[in-house]
C-alpha cells in the first residue's frame, strides 16, 4: 500500500510539472511575438498651407530607407528606428506637373544638406518623439501615437519650419509659387507649420 501511495504522488507532481511547464512555455511563445515596421509598409504623409486663409496643400515622399526593426512590442519596434528620407521623392499628386520640381528645387534646393531628410523615432518617457536632420539642424519633433488593430500605427506631429531655421527655403518657394499662393485678399503666403502623419503596419516578420 505504500509503494502504491508513492506511486500516486510522483505521479501526481510529474502531471503538475508537466502542467507547469507547458504554460511557461506558452507564457515564453507569448513575449517574443514579434512586430516588424518595414519600409514598403510605410508611408510618409505632410500637409502644407497657403493663402491667408490657410488652404491645405498635401504630399508625400514615395521612398522612405530603413532596415526592418522588430520587438516584442510596438514601442520596442518602433524606438530608435533610423530612416533616411530622398527628398527628390517629394509627390503631390499635382494636375501641372510643376509643384514637386518647385518643393524639390526651390524649398530643398535652397536648404543645406538637400539630398536626403533623416531622422530616428524615439519613445521616452512613455512617448514618441522624431529626431529629425533638416537644413543641417537636428530637432525634436513631437509625435502622437494611435495604433488599431494592435499592429496599424498612425504617428502625427506638426513641424515648424522655423525650428530647422528653413524660413529662408519657405521664402524662396513663395517666391516662384507667388500668384499660386494669393488668397481673395491679394497677399500670398505660405505658413510655415507643417503636419506630418506616417502610417505603417507592424508585420509578424
Amino acid at each position: 500500500m505504500k509503494k502504491i501511495s508513492i506511486l500516486l504522488i510522483t505521479l501526481a507532481l510529474s502531471i503538475v510539472s508537466c502542467k507547469n511547464e507547458k504554460k511557461e512555455t506558452k507564457t515564453e511563445a507569448e513575449t517574443t511575438e514579434k512586430y516588424v515596421v518595414k519600409p514598403e509598409g510605410t508611408t510618409v504623409k505632410w500637409t502644407a498651407y497657403k493663402t491667408t486663409d490657410k488652404l491645405p496643400v498635401g504630399g508625400k515622399f514615395k521612398l522612405l530607407d530603413f532596415e526592418n526593426k522588430s520587438g516584442a512590442t510596438p514601442q520596442e519596434a518602433l524606438n530608435n528606428l533610423s530612416f533616411s528620407i530622398p527628398v527628390s521623392s517629394v509627390f503631390t499628386n499635382d494636375a501641372t506637373n510643376t509643384r514637386d520640381g518647385k518643393i524639390i528645387n526651390s524649398f530643398f534646393g535652397a536648404m543645406l544638406d538637400t539630398e536626403f531628410l533623416k531622422g530616428t523615432i524615439k519613445y521616452v518617457n512613455n512617448a514618441y518623439v522624431a529626431s529629425i536632420t533638416m537644413n543641417g539642424e537636428t530637432n525634436n519633433l513631437p509625435l502622437n501615437i494611435k495604433i488599431t488593430d494592435e499592429r496599424r500605427v498612425t504617428l502625427t506631429g506638426t513641424m515648424n519650419l522655423k525650428d530647422w531655421n528653413a524660413l529662408d527655403a519657405l521664402a524662396s518657394l513663395n517666391k516662384v509659387c507667388f500668384d499660386l499662393h494669393k488668397g481673395a485678399d491679394g497677399v500670398s503666403k505660405t505658413w510655415e507649420d507643417v503636419a506630418i502623419e506616417v502610417e505603417t503596419y507592424l508585420r509578424e516578420n
